[in-house]
């Protein structure tokens, strides 16, 4: 779904952006090409953060579990 969003947006800022600057046109591909290369990096970044927010989750889970298993003993 991510990937299909970040292509909408970029088909979409590749159509809107063009007819509106027509005058910087030799240097409006190294533009989007670096735009493209930024949303790429936030993406990997996004989806690292992610995955460490996942594993302190099921690491909280896990302890969670733990200490319900000892209060329960404990009884």
């Amino acid at each position: 779904m991510k990937r299909h969003f970040l292509s909408i947006l970029l088909a979409s800022l590749a159509l809107f952006s063009l007819p509106a600057q027509t005058a910087n046109q030799p240097d409006q591909p190294q533009q989007l090409l670096a735009l493209v290369r930024e949303v790429q990096a936030q993406q990997a970044q996004i989806a690292a953060n992610q995955q460490k927010i996942e594993a302190k989750l099921a690491e909280l889970a896990e302890t969670i579990r733990v200490s319900r298993i000892y209060s329960s003993r404990s009884r």
